[in-house]
């Protein structure tokens, strides 16, 4: 089979459009519903575990990864789960985590 840069954007282009389809025809769909108690609780989680999924793979398997964690990402790792414990907000766990490793990979 021969894969042309056509096909390629074609291809990307039709999964995108796709996916913007599902979603946003789900968001429309419920617009003017409101959610139940359980789902509106749960949907509080999604975002936590799916970060909490990247961070375990990174550290479960990091050969597969980048051949080891480094000291940076250790550190803003671990600055990531204080602020989360103390702060209980995932934008500013995302701020403080990333501000730290970014500032360590500057320095290092």
């Amino acid at each position: 089979m021969n894969v042309t840069a056509t096909s390629s954007l074609i291809a990307v282009l039709g999964v995108g459009l796709a996916t913007y389809v599902m979603r946003a025809g789900l968001i429309l769909a419920l617009a003017d519903r409101e959610l139940p108690e359980p789902v509106t609780r749960a949907l509080r989680y999604v975002a936590p575990a799916g970060l909490s999924a990247l961070v375990v793979s990174l550290i479960a398997d990091p050969e597969a990864v980048n051949n080891g964690i480094s000291i940076a990402e250790a550190v803003g790792l671990s600055v990531a789960a204080i602020v989360a414990w103390k702060s209980k907000n995932l934008v500013v766990t995302l701020a403080g985590g990333m501000t730290v490793f970014w500032i360590l990979l500057a320095v290092t």
